[in-house]
């Protein structure tokens, strides 16, 4: 028997958040894209209505609320709106949260840096 599974993301969301491990990142803040995607099962008698599916907007408002505080790691950033996504969301399966530092200042040439969680219900 086939099982359907539906998939809602918002990807690559721009921030840019008082997020870093000095003190300096904290003051001035970074640019950083964060994306989230949840998984259910599609058991939707009316895919019109908004009470059937995760409503992205209430992502969204998520990840506002997390990337705004001054924080020193993007880890905890990120196990926070898996965490605030798993509380609120009980019929969500699997979770994917990523969140990309943009040029992150330690010397080099590197364009991004990503620090991601996954999360599945068992």
């Amino acid at each position: 028997m086939a099982r359907i599974t539906q998939k809602i993301s918002l990807e690559d969301v721009r921030f840019y958040s008082p997020i870093g491990f000095y003190e300096e990142e904290q003051v001035l803040g970074n640019e950083f894209y964060v994306s989230v995607s949840v998984s259910f099962p599609f058991q939707n008698p009316d895919s019109e209505n908004l009470e059937n599916t995760v409503n992205y907007e209430e992502l969204y408002a998520i990840l506002v609320e997390v990337m705004s505080p001054r924080r020193k790691l993007l880890e905890s950033a990120a196990e926070d709106i898996l965490n605030r996504v798993v509380e609120e969301y009980a019929h969500v399966q699997q979770i994917e949260v990523a969140i990309r530092k943009i040029n992150p200042p330690f010397g080099g040439d590197v364009a991004k840096s990503v620090v991601s969680l996954s999360y599945i219900r068992e």
